[in-house]
């Protein structure tokens, strides 16, 4: 047969292959047959095979799976893509890294309407299925009518004939007391949850233990089924109840005790989003955005406990150069804890979030800020608060952190238990009582590090690893830096990044150029589409020398820049959110200008860029302002 494959011999350059439009409203499975092979040991900037998804209507693509591992035998990657109305192309892309002796092949490319984690076998790839291989007993394919196969039923389940193919293990080879063989599904890409079916034949001698896990990314098994029946001659429907809101693999796990066992037969495994009707005690899919809040409007699902007093209050900051707004715009609500006003030693405030449901893995995210304390360890606490029994466990305490400074924390915890998340703030002595302060609390389903291994959103730069889709026009003096922690000049910059409070920033260093020098980030060339987009990011203007901040939208073929944002002057020392709707149906590139103020005091700087397709949710009030409000340093109860 034929395969397509990547002319290795431009080294650092990609190789683009791409689909045609595609639209499929049902749920459908990539599987994708490849190789990456290489003579050389190991390599810094190895070839790698990536696979995007491109959207209608969207100026970035997105990034499905990527692989560098390089074989000696074709491989099978299986890739979720979830029902959608839009029309879509797949992308493949191959790039070359720095290795000469590699190459990258291709060998089948298929898209089927179905599930990835559903197989009837029948095909030799078995839907991208692995048996992990054990000396003795191990899951083989049975049936096709093949002479010398040791085919062990007369039958298969999805072509009932002699012709159709199942998986099988038998216990002839059992040398050891409890010998287990796994079959293994590829792992899931996308959140799902509903029904799997399998149908499955048993006969045993001897006692033989068939069960169904799940695996997550962590390793951790969790058992959802188990054969009660001893024995089934004909090939019997099993159906389990599945939750993936995470990436998972399903086990199929049979244990020997005996040579003279069995054997255990699987065929037709099939997946449904609609729970199965015959099983009780069924968990709908837990939505984690109940459990987040910004406090914008109100404190969401989160509530207080009346006997510790007003612990906590919902507070607003005007934009001012004294004292932080709050972080999701820099210029709304928050949670302030431990006002001087009702501080008492021991004084505590606790504030409960909803219940979650037990045995799910979660991560937690939060941002904090302290202001006023001597010792910082301490002040603020998350238990974790079990319901049935009045157990609670400390998950995360505050060491140290930046005064005043916006900081990300992330925890991921897992309780076989419904729970609650607890904030707890509290005033060790009265001479030691400052204020603690909360925002932008989110949850997700999955552990923060998993989350971390998670493709990042294409259209987003927080400038944690790189400048992203972004370059400057020239490097020099005047030009956009990289950088965590303060800027240099005292009372201008920020302490910080927006992003996680110890991350990195783009900032113009102002002592490094003279008055009325221009910086520009200049994005990469974003594809055109009909429509409008959305693109959110932060900026830090504080300073009482500070220039000008610009955003332009370049076309291309135009020769005039389109202006769509811009701030002269002081405006706050948080980090503010700006907000830009804009349209081009010609591929365009975004600019951010920098232009430095009258004196070193004028270090502007963004951060948290954002690209979204469609119109954006909310509207900001002035796209063109100089100066800042009258109104500054005034806190808002």
């Amino acid at each position: 047969g034929h395969y397509i494959s990547v002319d290795t011999s431009y080294a650092g350059e990609k190789a683009v292959l791409s689909s045609p439009e595609l639209y499929s409203e049902e749920w459908s499975c990539v599987r994708l047959i490849y190789q990456i092979a290489t003579t050389s040991e190991t390599s810094p900037d190895p070839a790698r095979l990536n696979l995007y998804l491109r959207q209608e209507g969207e100026s970035f693509d997105r990034l499905l799976w990527s692989a560098k591992e390089p074989s000696d035998s074709w491989l099978i990657a299986s890739l979720d893509l979830t029902n959608s109305t839009k029309k879509y192309k797949i992308v493949l892309e191959g790039e070359m890294g720095q290795d000469k002796s590699a190459s990258i092949a291709v060998f089948e490319i298929k898209i089927t309407p179905g599930y990835c984690i559903e197989c009837d076998f029948e095909e030799n790839h078995l839907c991208g299925f692995v048996n992990r291989w054990n000396p003795n007993v191990n899951w083989f394919v049975g049936g096709g009518n093949i002479r010398n196969s040791q085919s062990i039923l007369p039958k298969d389940h999805t072509l009932n004939s002699e012709l159709g193919h199942y998986m099988y293990v038998d216990s002839v080879y059992v040398k050891h007391f409890q010998e287990v063989a796994q079959l293994i599904s590829p792992k899931t890409t996308a959140p799902m949850s509903g029904c799997l079916s399998f149908y499955y034949q048993l006969k045993q001698e001897s006692s033989i233990v068939f069960t169904v896990y799940l695996r997550d990314t962590n390793g951790f098994y969790e058992e959802i089924w188990k054969t009660e029946s001893a024995l089934s001659a004909d090939w019997a429907l099993a159906e389990v109840n599945f939750n993936a809101p995470y990436p998972m693999e399903v086990i199929f796990e049979v244990a020997f005790n005996s040579a003279k066992g069995g054997y255990v037969a699987l065929d037709d495994i099939s997946f449904s989003p609609v729970y199965c009707s015959n099983q009780t005690g069924m968990r709908t899919l837990f939505n984690p955005a109940e459990a987040g809040c910004n406090f914008e409007e109100d404190l969401c699902n989160f509530y207080q406990d009346h006997k510790d007093g007003p612990g906590w209050s919902r507070v607003k900051v005007k934009r001012n150069v004294y004292r932080t707004g709050d972080h999701t715009t820099g210029f709304g609500y928050y949670l302030l804890a431990n006002t001087k006003f009702t501080s008492q030693p021991g004084y505590i405030g606790r504030l409960y979030g909803p219940t979650l449901p037990g045995n799910l893995q979660f991560c937690l995210r939060f941002y904090y800020a302290l202001y006023g304390f001597f010792k910082m360890s301490g002040t603020l606490a998350v238990y974790i608060f079990e319901e049935n029994h009045v157990v609670q466990e400390k998950i995360w305490s505050v060491l140290d952190s930046p005064k005043g400074v916006w900081t990300q924390a992330e925890i991921s915890f897992k309780k076989p238990m419904p729970c609650k998340i607890v904030f707890v703030s509290w005033c060790k002595s009265f001479r030691d009582c400052g204020l603690v302060a909360l925002d932008d609390v989110s949850l997700s389903l999955g552990s923060c590090q998993a989350a971390d291994l998670l493709q990042p959103n294409p259209g987003e730069c927080t400038f944690e690893k790189d400048e992203c889709m972004f370059t400057q026009k020239k490097r020099g003096r005047g030009s956009w830096h990289r950088r965590r922690g303060p800027t240099p000049t005292s009372y201008t910059g920020p302490k910080g990044d927006h992003t996680t409070g110890v991350g990195y920033y783009m900032y113009i260093e102002a002592s490094n150029m003279v008055y009325g020098q221009r910086a520009y980030l200049v994005s990469r060339s974003l594809r055109g589409t009909p429509g409008k987009q959305c693109l959110t990011f932060f900026y830090h203007m504080y300073g009482a020398g500070t220039g000008l901040l610009s955003v332009y939208l370049k076309k291309e073929g135009d020769d005039e820049d389109i202006p769509l944002w811009r701030r002269t002057g002081e405006q706050s020392i948080s980090w503010l959110r700006g907000l830009i709707e804009y349209e081009s149906d010609r591929n365009y590139q975004i600019i951010f200008e920098a232009i430095r103020g009258v004196s070193i005091r004028s270090d502007t700087a963004i951060d948290d860029i954002l690209f979204q397709a469609g119109p954006c949710l909310e509207v900001e009030e002035i796209q063109f302002s100089s100066g800042y409000p009258d109104s500054l340093n005034e806190i808002e109860y």
